[in-house]
């Protein structure tokens, strides 16, 4: 199946026309756990289907290990090797904001000069590529503070955060600048889940005060580079979408299922701003049938559909080893006919 070329793929999210297709991103969501963990099996099986977008990830600090060449690139300030037998949001690498271990923090914050950044393989740059990292703001205060802690920073320590954040936002900028000057890079993709099931984490008073000013600064540093930026944002967020359009962002993800109604979204921002839709992970690919799948893709076409192109479609989130490849197989071959359908209808009109 032939790809999109990379000025298509530009053309859909800038809203200046729909491809003869929409773009395919469902690849970079699909990993080797539905194979076996068989790479090769992968790779030839993914090979059947087009895949419109590259990408390449950055090599950001882990939490907690640092490399050999490099004792401060990590996110923690001081050992915290312990905390790694604790899960997710039960680990906290900074318990005291009035503590050393803060001041800590800040003086050995990770260099984004670190030659390791960049990865090895570079892009040839012949179709859209994308650079990505996860965890941006809220994620990485959490991932440092624990999520208890991360609630109550906006409250109790408004200074402290807006230093981190700031702190953060300085040192993705850099990398962001180091990425295009040293590879081919059309557009940034990074995660910040702002919601739950039922609504954000915090109220639009918080997200005005804390996230506006950062988010500002990093989608102003890419659009001077030249490229885009995509946000992945798990939950309810559809209270903060008039604020990432004002702010520019231009791609968001995934619209999740079951917590926002599509029809709606679309209705109401799908002009200005370029939705990568989510197809549901949560329910219909690994518990309904490739029918199902089917439905669910015609369902999401007819309800992004945009003349003007501001519509791709990716998985909602990472795979799990219970995905089918039956209905993996259905959701491209689905995609791409109606895909074509429609694109053909909007092309006649």
């Amino acid at each position: 199946m032939n790809c999109l070329t990379k000025q298509e793929v530009i053309n859909v999210i800038e809203g200046k026309g729909a491809a003869s297709r929409p773009p395919v991103l469902y690849d970079l969501w699909i990993g080797e756990n539905v194979f076996g963990w068989d790479a090769r099996r992968r790779a030839k099986w993914l090979a059947q289907y087009p895949r419109d977008v590259d990408d390449v990830f950055l090599n950001l600090p882990d939490l907690i290990q640092a490399p050999p060449d490099a004792p401060n690139y990590r996110w923690c300030g001081t050992d915290k090797t312990k905390m790694e037998e604790k899960g997710w949001d039960a680990r906290i690498l900074l318990e005291d904001w009035e503590s050393e271990e803060a001041e800590k923090l800040f003086e050995t914050f990770p260099d984004p000069e670190y030659p390791g950044l960049i990865p090895e393989r570079k892009p040839d740059g012949e179709r859209y590529t994308l650079a990505r990292w996860w965890y941006l703001l809220f994620e990485r205060h959490w991932s440092i503070r624990g999520m208890e802690n991360a609630l109550t920073d906006f409250y109790l320590y408004p200074d402290e955060t807006h230093r981190l954040y700031q702190k953060l936002t300085d040192f993705y900028m850099r990398i962001m600048e180091r990425a295009c000057a040293e590879m081919k890079i059309d557009g940034f993709f990074v995660s910040d889940d702002l919601g739950t099931q039922n609504a954000p984490f915090f109220s639009q008073d918080i997200f005005d005060e804390f996230f506006k000013p950062y988010y500002k600064q990093i989608f102003e540093k890419a659009h001077e580079l030249g490229t885009h930026f995509w946000l992945h944002s798990c939950g309810k967020i559809e209270k903060f979408l008039p604020s990432f359009i004002e702010l520019g962002l231009d791609v968001i993800h995934p619209i999740q299922r079951y917590t926002m109604d599509e029809r709606r979204i679309a209705e109401q921002f799908g002009d200005q701003i370029c939705i990568l839709a989510g197809f549901d992970v949560q329910q219909t690919i690994p518990f309904g049938t490739p029918e199902d799948v089917r439905k669910e893709v015609r369902y999401l076409l007819d309800s992004y559909w945009n003349d003007k192109g501001r519509l791709m479609l990716t998985m909602g989130n990472n795979s799990t080893e219970d995905w089918e490849l039956d209905s993996l197989q259905a959701l491209y071959e689905e995609t791409i006919s109606y895909g074509i359908e429609k694109a053909a209808g909007a092309h006649t009109k």
